[in-house]
C-alpha cells in the first residue's frame, strides 16, 4: 500500500471537519483539538483530542482514528491475530521491543505538551504489548513514519481505503466493503 503522507502540522478543525468526525463517529466530537492527519481525499482520518474531556475526564489517546474504512480494515487485522503476532515478537525481539517503548515515549511526551496525565498509559497497549491497532496506526499516521513501528507495520497491511470515494461520502460505519479498495 502507498502510506499516506503525514500532515506538516495539526489543523485548525473547520466547522465542516466537526461536521465529517461527527458523521464518521456518529455523535459531536468531544474534547477535540486539532486535525492530526487527513486522509489523501482530505478529509480527518485523525483526531487529536485534549487529554481531558471538558468534564475532566481524563481521555488518554491523543490520537484517535475517525475514519470508518480505515477503522473496519484495522478491525480486519485485529480478527485476524495481529496484535497477539506483534505482542509475541515484543516479546522475542529486544530490538523492536526498544522502538515500541520509544513510540510509548513519543507518545506521552506529544501527550504531556498539552497537559500532563500523571499515572496513565499512553494507549494502545504501549510500550509492552498491542492492545488497539487504531492508536497504533493513528499514532503513525499524525507522527509520520519511524515513529511507531507497530503502527506503521499495520499501516502498511491496509488496504488503500481513501481509492474508491472520497471519504466525505463514505462517512458513516455502514459504507461500502472495505475490501472493494484493495
Amino acid at each position: 500500500m502507498h502510506t499516506p503522507p503525514p500532515t506538516t502540522a495539526p489543523t485548525e478543525p473547520t466547522e465542516a471537519d466537526v461536521e465529517v468526525f461527527r458523521l464518521q463517529l456518529g455523535r459531536p466530537p468531544r474534547g477535540l483539538r486539532s486535525i492530526a492527519h487527513r486522509c489523501p481525499c482530505g478529509e480527518p482520518d485523525v483526531v487529536e483530542t485534549a487529554p481531558r474531556l471538558p468534564d475532566g475526564t481524563p481521555f488518554p489517546t491523543l490520537y484517535y482514528l475517525t475514519c470508518p474504512r480505515a477503522a473496519s480494515a484495522i478491525g480486519t487485522l485485529e480478527a485476524n491475530g495481529v496484535m497477539k503476532e506483534m505482542t509475541e515478537r515484543l516479546a522475542r525481539d529486544p530490538e523492536l521491543a526498544a522502538a515500541y517503548r520509544a513510540a510509548h515515549e513519543d507518545y506521552i511526551e506529544r501527550r504531556d505538551a498539552i497537559e500532563e496525565l500523571t499515572g496513565f498509559p499512553s494507549a494502545g497497549g504501549m510500550p509492552d504489548r498491542v492492545k488497539c491497532l487504531h492508536v497504533l496506526v493513528a499514532h503513525s499516521l499524525a507522527a509520520g513514519p519511524g515513529v511507531n513501528p507497530l503502527g506503521d507495520e499495520a499501516l502498511a497491511m491496509l488496504p488503500e481505503w481513501w481509492r474508491k470515494k472520497p471519504c466525505s461520502e463514505l462517512c458513516t460505519a455502514t459504507d461500502d466493503s472495505v475490501e472493494d479498495t484493495k
